[in-house]
């Protein structure tokens, strides 16, 4: 088929990748905000597993087509327009749409963005008449955006005609071989069902962490918690793990987008909203926890951190909890010596060059060196087994704020070390 594929998020990345991949003709305009000479060098993309250099391949064997502007995208007739934005520009699409009305060939148009819902109708009449809009929600996960693309374990497609979900099954039809993979429902619900799914997960792991804490008070070790509770099999094991708050720009956005949807229905979610707050308030969990170990007095300390990103695999750093974390440190005077593989970028271009800030992306045990305490941030798989001996000979208090309960308490503890995770503790 010929696809056209309109914008720069990550979703539009992998799209123009994997479809050009499976013998599709390939037009791709990026949105003038983020065109290709500056999208190839953004560190998200440069970090996410082999999604670069394929889209690279592809432009230079000819699969993939990068347009200049809206006129050279429809200069070719297309049949599919594939449209991945983010919901602020989703007011810039007038000139696209006033080509694609006049455009011949077009027979369908793909919403994979985080619109609002009711959107992908809009769409559709906005075209006239001259193409079916379907909904196909946008389940990219940063750090998989390839595998999870090329190899979908579902795809949630809101359709009410069935020619358009034929041509969707005809232009997904080589990820989706192994097993039926997409679900059909229609446009509004394919639209709430995903913001629904980040709504239900940050409710799980808000609601661990609200045990995690009544654990800490309880002087229960929240692990046996999360067993027992994950061995229900009405409840199961996933999204269980107790932590120092969620980020990152979709789960985060999707959560507001909920918000907005609940509230423009004039039905209030106190629930969502104690979520978000949960949420919020967990993010300084460890500087609390620091706080109370050396009972307030923290101007002069120095703290070393390990993760700025979000959650491993990803050079993004949008809503992560380290942000209010750095914050609250730096408001009690306490230098921070950070640690991240593939963050810094992105948090040098939020924080600035802070005179409380040093940053490290070698050898993670150079950031705790002069440190008193460590703060186990993002649980990248380069901090899971630290050299202990090295570590409580670099930490002044031999403090260890685990923030994703990846080490065992125990362990650490008998290394010399004294261990406060969420709602995990053990002293030497």
């Amino acid at each position: 088929m010929r696809v056209l594929i309109h914008g720069s998020e990550l979703s539009a990345t992998a799209a123009a990748a994997a479809l050009s991949w499976v013998g599709h003709s390939v037009t791709w305009l990026p949105h003038p905000d983020q065109p290709w000479e500056t999208l190839r060098q953004a560190e998200w993309l440069v970090r996410e597993p082999g999604l670069l250099e394929r889209l690279e391949s592809a432009l230079a064997a000819g699969d993939l087509r990068l347009a200049a502007d809206t006129r050279d995208a429809v200069s070719t007739p297309q049949e599919v327009v594939w449209l991945s934005l983010s919901p602020q520009q989703r007011d810039g699409l007038e000139a696209l749409f006033a080509a694609l009305v006049n455009a011949e060939g077009l027979r369908l148009l793909v919403n994979h963005s985080t619109f609002p819902v009711g959107e992908t109708e809009r769409l559709e009449a906005r075209l006239g008449g001259h193409a079916r809009a379907v909904a196909l929600a946008d389940l990219i996960e940063e750090g998989r955006a390839w595998e999870t693309f090329t190899r979908p374990s579902r795809w949630l497609l809101g359709c009410d005609d069935t020619e358009a979900e034929a041509r969707v099954r005809e232009l997904l039809r080589a990820f989706n071989r192994r097993q039926e993979v997409i679900q059909r429902m229609p446009r509004r619900a394919a639209e709430l069902t995903k913001l629904a799914i980040n709504g239900m997960l940050a409710t799980r792991i808000s609601y661990m962490n609200e045990v995690a804490g009544l654990a800490d008070s309880l002087g229960v070790d929240v692990e046996h918690v999360r067993l027992g509770m994950g061995s229900d099999p009405r409840i199961g094991y996933e999204y269980l793990y107790p932590g120092c708050g969620f980020g990152g720009p979709n789960f985060s956005r999707d959560l507001m987008r909920l918000a907005d949807v609940q509230s423009a229905s004039g039905r209030r979610s106190a629930l969502l909203e104690q979520v978000l707050d949960i949420n919020e308030h967990k993010k300084e969990t460890l500087f609390r926890k620091l706080w109370h170990h050396l009972h307030g007095r923290l101007e002069g300390r120095c703290v070393a951190i390990w993760g700025a990103a979000f959650k491993p695999g990803t050079a993004r750093i949008d809503q992560a909890p380290v942000l209010p974390l750095l914050r609250a440190l730096w408001a009690q005077g306490v230098r921070v010596r950070l640690h991240d593989p593939a963050a810094l970028p992105a948090l040098r271009q939020e924080v600035g060059e802070h005179p409380l800030l040093e940053t490290f992306d070698g050898d993670p045990l150079e950031a705790c060196r002069g440190a008193d305490a460590l703060m186990l941030v993002t649980e990248w798989k380069t901090y899971w087994n630290p050299d202990w001996a090295r570590l409580a000979e670099a930490l002044s208090e031999r403090l260890v704020l685990d923030g994703r309960n990846i080490y065992d308490p125990a362990w650490v503890s008998a290394q010399g070390l004294t261990y406060r995770g969420i709602g995990r503790r053990a002293d030497p």
